[in-house]
């Protein structure tokens, strides 16, 4: 199928012979969307990807059947309709769609309906750091249509009890993801630290909780991306090979 590409957009290959459209002047596939897809583990029904961007994360989840249905909310309709585009190209739309939609909106009759919900949301405060000049970018870095509670309130209203949550978010907003978490009736069950090198402080932050889960949660080692010699880690060509975190991970 001939890609459906906007003027200013590009056609990337990445992982899983996924082609992707992008907005090189927008957010474009990085490591924390690479890693949320890899960090989701079983198999699920209904899911929900909140925050979607591009789709990419959501179609990696699914080439790998990690979820039968996926529904990705994006509140920009650019990149709503960026996500529609992607996945038709990639002949995934009996697997994922695209709705441009407010996560803080998410219409009653969906509650309860998802074993997964998983996000890459907006880092960082709306009153805080570098606030780009591009709508898109700054949406997709700054909690401009809601924040963490947000977020993770339309996730546990999306899942079904018992459900699985999932996220990748800043070690140095660790507690109020966890604040968001309990108080969205969300469990913390595990985490991961991700580190560029063994010596640097973490990055990224991955996260798994049960809806309605019993309170303990594991922090795994850490994943470290580069080695001394600035090659990839063996957990990290792992990961790359089999689109899922090494057995010593296990959540």
């Amino acid at each position: 199928m001939a890609p459906d590409i906007l003027p200013g957009e590009r056609l990337d290959a990445v992982n899983d012979k996924i082609e992707l459209i992008q907005k090189p002047d927008g957010l474009t596939f990085g490591t924390d969307a690479l890693l949320l897809a890899g960090y989701i583990r079983g198999r699920y029904g209904e899911a929900a990807e909140l925050g979607g961007g591009s789709g990419i994360i959501s179609m990696l989840v699914a080439t790998r059947e990690k979820a039968e249905k996926i529904t990705v909310y994006e509140v920009q309709e650019s990149y709503a309709d960026l996500a529609e585009r992607n996945i038709r190209h990639n002949s995934l739309s009996d697997k994922v769609r695209s709705a441009c939609l407010d996560c803080r909106e998410i219409p009653r009759e969906m509650y309860g309906k998802c074993e997964l919900a998983f996000t890459n949301p907006p880092y960082m405060r709306a009153d805080s750091g570098y606030l780009n000049d591009a709508d898109g970018k700054r949406a997709a870095r700054h909690e401009m249509n809601g924040d963490i509670s947000d977020f993770v309130l339309s996730a546990a209203k999306l899942l079904k009890y018992g459900g699985a949550f999932y996220a990748v978010y800043r070690p140095d907003r660790l507690c109020d993801l966890l604040v968001a978490m309990r108080g969205g009736g969300i469990e913390p069950k595990a985490a991961t630290f991700v580190h560029a090198r063994a010596d640097s402080e973490p990055s990224m932050l991955l996260i798994y909780g049960r809806r309605g889960g019993k309170p303990g949660m594991k922090v795994t080692r850490p994943l470290v991306i580069y080695d001394d010699d600035g090659k990839y880690t063996d957990d990290m060509n792992y990961i790359m090979d089999n689109g899922s975190f090494p057995p010593g991970y296990s959540l």
